[in-house]
């Protein structure tokens, strides 16, 4: 589990010499009001300003003259400091402001005002020049007495003035309800059915005998009914439903409608053309996160940016960057790659397994009897290398796969042959911005077995499969990859620190016998050599059990060397076993499937879903996928397509996890630069991109004023703020990606 924090404000612009500090209040506020002079009767008393702006008392308000031509929403700020805020209790943050000209955006936040500065909760509204008055309310899940209420008011061209009263932070508050709108109580797949394909729907509903159900197709007309089938109260989200199997229909149409219990479910397809267009648009979304690289608007309309982190002010760039203080005395031109999520950092450990998922998809397309390598040749992503008779998927990933290389630890220096776990910003930067408006220092951070394994997985892989466009660097990633694993096997036990969380995700891997597996198994497939193949014969992990409740991710990657032995051909021993454990890991999930009245292959223990847990769902099916690639059986294709459709719609929340895919979808994720939700200027994330999902453990603020003793699939919400079950990432998408193609396949 990764974990992500929003600086309130960056460490520059809370240095003493870039504030201006207005004379203390005096004491004797309400016991639970914790803003002093608020009303602003005592002019600005109690609140500082950067030094860039300029604030006096206008009309019992406090009125700020804001300069233009800053870049950042932080570079103009007006506060409050030594706010105190007790672990658990409910606040109500209210204010008035308006601002002139009208429409400027302003992020009006609670949080810590001392480093990490850490954001409790923030709101980004859209000010009118008659004026607003604003009110929430959150849980602080912190004791402090160095907290901060902040204004953020620069990014604009122009100058323009805020007013700002009654700022409010009242303690003791009874929280808001958070109830949110699950629109019709029929759940379907709100993109596309195969049509011959499962079809399969979740009604909830109060009723305990079976109902009768009608659907209807994009005229109205009833083309096919029968009965509901009962299935109790549903543990994944405490809700009664029944399910619907209207799988008999097989005909083509679009804006179809299931009718049941009085409800008109939303509408979706039955076709392949969405399929289709998910295959891609998943894959397109990687271009949009290419850093160093200016992204350009004919490629993605709405999406053009200036190149990230090339050393263009007030960007520091990754061409030349320095470990840590202390822990190298070189520097890496570690430029390129791909930003990991929704933050500016960029981590081996996620960048392998994202890359390890879409070169599978790509060689699986080699070998799959219902697969097609045409579907991901050259010119189907449009990137600026399409037409170079290299498949626009091996162009896309090798984006990334040269910066992976380039974290390999050089020779003559220690640990060379090892990678460097990420590199990332020095400190958490907040939202919104833009790659290129970053001004944080970059940082390398230490070598680690786990990156170093991934590294020796990943570019064995793109030995192998680049061979065919590139010889060169092919035996390039080859010869990395074999000295990525000699440095592996003479440093086995360098783990990441899990406390290195500031300014970019940890990323702790406690063991890394999964790693060497898949290493092992990758070396093994591209040269079949005979010491990688007594490796994988010999590991422990060859013959556990792998396919656990949670599936692969980027910190358990025994599956990745599972399933591309059990489908990449090669003459290793006992190939028939290594199969079989695929299927047997695919027949447990489906039977999860069949148990889940949401029809989906993930049921984790005690009803706690993890970090990211639609792509878990997502990975779990390709279990099934692959299953079916390996035996032709149907029931573990239709066990794949199905649970396609809990992502997209057929859930408790009844939203799809896609952007842009479904009548109501999620595209608010965390992210600074897809961030419309807080800044009009800026664009939403790009059709195609995967929400996290809900996530029990709500580690973010937002998530935790809102969800607090949710059940299952309703800890998430979609807004920009909710970090830990609304983010983006590399890895999600790859899931995503995968899954899109299969499906797309069987049309």
């Amino acid at each position: 589990m990764k974990r992500r924090r929003t600086a309130l404000l960056p460490l520059t612009a809370l240095l003493a010499a870039a504030l201006t500090a207005l004379p203390a209040a005096p004491a004797g506020a309400d016991e639970t009001e914790q803003v002093r002079n608020g009303t602003f009767d005592n002019g600005t008393e109690s609140w500082w300003t950067t030094s860039n702006v300029t604030a006096d008392p206008a009309g019992g308000r406090l009125c700020a003259d804001v300069p233009g031509g800053t870049a950042n929403r932080w570079d103009a700020a007006v506060g409050q400091n030594d706010i105190t805020l007790v672990k658990g209790e409910s606040y109500r943050f209210s204010f008035s402001a308006d601002g002139t000209p009208a429409d400027h955006v302003v992020r009006a936040l609670v949080g810590l005002s001392v480093a990490p500065y850490d954001t409790y909760y923030e709101v980004s509204p859209q000010l009118s020049v008659s004026g607003n008055t604003y009110s929430y309310t959150f849980t602080s899940p912190v004791d402090t007495t160095q907290g901060q209420v902040g204004f953020q008011l620069g990014g604009s061209a122009e100058p323009w003035r805020f007013c700002v009263d009654d700022v409010s932070l009242l303690g003791g508050v009874t929280p808001e309800p958070y109830e949110p709108d699950t629109g019709p109580r029929v759940r379907v797949n709100q993109v596309a059915y195969l049509p011959t394909g499962p079809k399969n729907a979740t009604l909830v509903t109060d009723a305990t005998s079976r109902l009768r159900w009608q659907l209807k197709n994009g005229d109205g007309r009833v083309v096919a009914d029968g009965w509901s089938v009962p299935r109790g109260v549903d543990a994944s989200s405490g809700q009664n439903v029944h399910s619907i199997d209207f799988g008999g229909y097989r005909q083509r149409g679009e804006g179809l409608t299931l009718v049941a219990d009085g409800e008109t479910s939303r509408p979706f397809d039955i076709g392949t053309a969405a399929y289709e267009r998910l295959r891609l648009d998943s894959l397109k979304y990687y271009y949009t996160q290419r850093s160093g690289t200016p992204i350009r608007d004919d490629l993605r309309p709405g999406y053009a940016r200036p190149a990230g982190h090339v050393g263009v002010a007030p960007n520091q760039g990754d061409t030349d960057v320095p470990c840590r203080p202390g822990e190298c005395d070189y520097r890496l031109d570690v430029s390129g790659g791909w930003y990991d999520a929704g933050d500016h950092g960029k981590y081996v450990v996620n960048g392998g397994i994202s890359t390890w998922e879409l070169l599978s998809t790509y060689e699986r397309s080699l070998h799959a009897r219902t697969a097609e390598p045409a579907r991901l040749g050259d010119g189907t992503l449009r990137i600026p290398e399409s037409g170079n008779k290299v498949p626009d998927l091996l162009d896309e990933v090798r984006w990334e796969l040269e910066f992976l290389l380039k974290m390999q630890v050089p020779e003559g220096q220690p640990l060379a042959g090892m990678a460097h776990h990420k590199i990332h910003d020095a400190q958490w930067t907040g939202l919104p911005l833009l790659p290129s408006d970053d001004p944080q220092k970059r940082e390398l951070h230490p070598p680690t077995t786990a990156a170093t394994l991934n590294l020796a997985a990943t570019a064995a892989q793109a030995a192998r499969l680049y061979r065919p466009y590139d010889r060169q660097f092919a035996a390039r990633a080859l010869d990395a990859a074999r000295k990525a694993w000699a440095a592996a096997l003479d440093h086995p036990d360098v783990l990441a620190d899990e406390t290195d969380g500031i300014g970019g995700g940890a990323y702790p891997d406690g063991s890394v016998e999964d790693e060497f597996y898949w290493a092992a198994a990758e070396l093994y497939l591209t040269t079949g050599e005979k010491p990688f193949e007594t490796y994988v014969l010999r590991s422990p992990v060859h013959t556990a059990d792998i396919f656990g409740p949670l599936g692969f991710d980027w910190a358990r990657t025994a599956a990745a060397g599972r399933l591309d032995l059990a489908t990449v051909p090669s003459r290793l021993p006992g190939a028939d076993r290594v199969r079989r454990s695929v299927v047997q890991g695919a027949d447990r999930y489906l039977a999860t499937l069949k148990a889940q009245p949401y029809g989906m292959p993930y049921a984790p223990a005690d009803n706690r879903y993890d970090w990211g847990s639609s792509h878990q769902i997502l990975n779990n099916a390709v279990v099934l996928a692959t299953a079916h690639d390996i035996t032709g059986a149907a029931k573990y294709r239709d066990g794949a397509l199905q649970s396609l459709d809990y992502i997209l719609g057929r859930n408790a929340l009844n939203i799809s996890y896609v952007t842009g895919y479904g009548e109501v979808n999620a595209h608010n994720q965390h992210s600074r630069w897809y961030a419309h939700q807080l800044d009009p200027a800026l664009p939403n994330p790009p059709d195609g991109t995967l929400s996290g999902g809900p996530n029990s453990n709500i580690q973010d603020p937002f998530a935790q004023s809102k969800l607090q003793g949710c059940v299952g699939q309703f800890c998430f919400i979609d807004d920009i703020q909710s970090w830990s079950t609304n983010e983006h990432t590399i890895n999600w998408n790859a899931a995503l990606a995968r899954m899109a193609s299969f499906v797309a396949d069987q049309g």
